[in-house]
């Protein structure tokens, strides 16, 4: 798929923060998660592979999944492994300041609630069911801290924006 930059531009900031969620929940590390994540778009970017119009999210978590996978295998047991190579330029800091945006939105607008069933749900990938055990409330309201919390959070970073 041939991207403006515009477009290019729309399509990671859009899924960002879900694939290095996805990325770091594989790996659990932030640097190797934020490598893999760049590496992914850095393909797509260089590649231009075609995407179906509506699955791009779909086709991006693959990848991720793919390249996390990938750079598991490569780790050794060593601290002499070094990291695959981020080519910075590409996206002028830009997924740093997301997470930046994202954790300020989190920790600054969020309830200390919110960010605790954020927390084990997305973070720790427990389930509505699991957290609602953990917590001691009902399915139905992690159900809408999640949806109340996830609101906030696109609009504050859409008006960032």
């Amino acid at each position: 798929m041939n991207y403006t930059t515009k477009e290019f531009e729309q399509l990671f900031r859009a899924n960002y923060p879900r694939m290095y969620r996805y990325a770091y929940s594989i790996l659990r590390d932030e640097e190797e998660a934020k490598d893999a994540v760049s590496q992914v778009f850095t393909q797509v970017w260089q590649n231009k592979p075609p995407i179906a119009e509506g699955r791009e999210t779909v086709f991006l978590l693959t990848a991720v999944r793919n390249q996390s996978l990938k750079l598991l295998r490569k780790r050794r047991p060593m601290a002499s492994a070094s990291p695959p190579d981020m080519p910075d330029s590409q996206y002028d800091g830009s997924a740093d300041e997301v997470i930046a945006q994202l954790y300020s939105v989190i920790f600054d607008d969020l309830t200390e609630q919110d960010q605790r069933i954020l927390s084990l749900h997305y973070r720790d990938n427990m389930t509505y069911q699991q957290t609602a055990r953990r917590l001691g409330i009902s399915p139905s309201a992690v159900n809408k801290h999640i949806t109340k919390a996830l609101a906030k959070i696109r609009a504050k970073l859409k008006h960032k924006q």
